[in-house]
């Protein structure tokens, strides 16, 4: 981490990763066959109405094609280069297959340019490795974990995270997510051996508005700032409470302060062996 000097108001308390320690190449230039323009949304639908808030303007991005299915099982890939990318917050590895096919994966924390990595059912759990969820040892951090066999990884993907393997229980492995959530997932399922580069991002201190709206991140104002007729917490004269005894989104669901806010009847349920801790648990690793 790289802290800047209080050279001005902007300047105080900002922090920034530094990426030459990090990457093999600081330069913005992706792998021009798998790469391409991508159009932002500003948070709007199809229709052109606003389903995600605070989103809009932000930087020009190219899109990286990453492989989240691993669909190359039994040839080793070589790892070329170690690239940051601006659509999400683990570093990316150009990968060049032995068939002479390169792709672009989500990078583990510790892969370094010219190691080895293999997608197999019998490769050896080191970092890097894809293999079934039954065939990891217990104990063991995953990340790109797949939900359904073949449909491509979908949990732990953000930078620093990973899931755990508690045990496996007869055609099910428990993986204990980054929330806290124990679940079951198929056996059959493949996740990869590590945790997901760039565990300093949570630390980065922005310290200015012009970072985050070079992002896509718009201002955010409280509910209770607001008019009644634009959120359920606004209203009143001064700072007026809130009326009601539950916290509530824009839309008028419950939402924060150890509320659940999951669906009762959602599918996934009767995989969730033990639920997530809310709150300060969640943050501190539920210790």
């Amino acid at each position: 981490m790289k802290f800047y000097k209080p050279t001005s108001a902007g300047r105080r308390d900002g922090s920034v990763i530094e990426y030459k320690k990090k990457l093999t190449s600081t330069k913005s230039e992706p792998h021009k066959r798998l790469a391409h323009g991508k159009r932002s949304t500003g948070g709007r639908n199809n229709q052109g109405r606003t389903t995600n808030f605070y989103r809009g303007g932000g930087e020009k991005r190219l899109y990286r094609e990453v492989d989240f299915r691993y669909d190359k099982k039994g040839v080793p890939a070589r790892v070329e280069t170690i690239e940051y990318d601006p659509n999400r917050s683990g570093f990316i590895a150009l990968v060049l297959y032995r068939d002479g096919e390169r792709r672009y994966v989500l990078a583990p924390q510790g892969l370094n340019k010219g190691d080895e990595m293999l997608t197999a059912e019998d490769a050896k759990p080191k970092i890097g490795n894809r293999l079934p969820l039954s065939a990891i040892p217990v104990g063991a951090f995953v990340y790109n974990v797949e939900v359904k066999p073949g449909k491509g990884a979908q949990l732990a993907r953000s930078a620093g995270n990973y899931a755990e393997v508690v045990a496996h229980d007869g055609a099910y492995t428990l993986v204990k997510l980054p929330s806290t959530e124990i679940r079951k997932v198929l056996g059959t399922a493949w996740a990869s051996i590590g945790a997901v580069s760039n565990e300093e991002y949570r630390l980065v201190d922005l310290g200015k508005a012009g970072r985050a709206r070079g992002r896509g991140q718009r201002p955010k104002n409280r509910g209770s700032a607001r008019n009644a007729v634009d959120h359920p917490h606004g209203g009143g004269e001064g700072r007026s409470p809130r009326g009601h005894r539950r916290q509530r989104t824009r839309q008028g669901r419950p939402t924060g302060k150890g509320q659940k806010t999951r669906s009762p009847k959602k599918y996934s349920n009767p995989f969730i062996v033990e639920r997530r801790k809310p709150g300060r648990l969640m943050r501190n690793g539920g210790k």
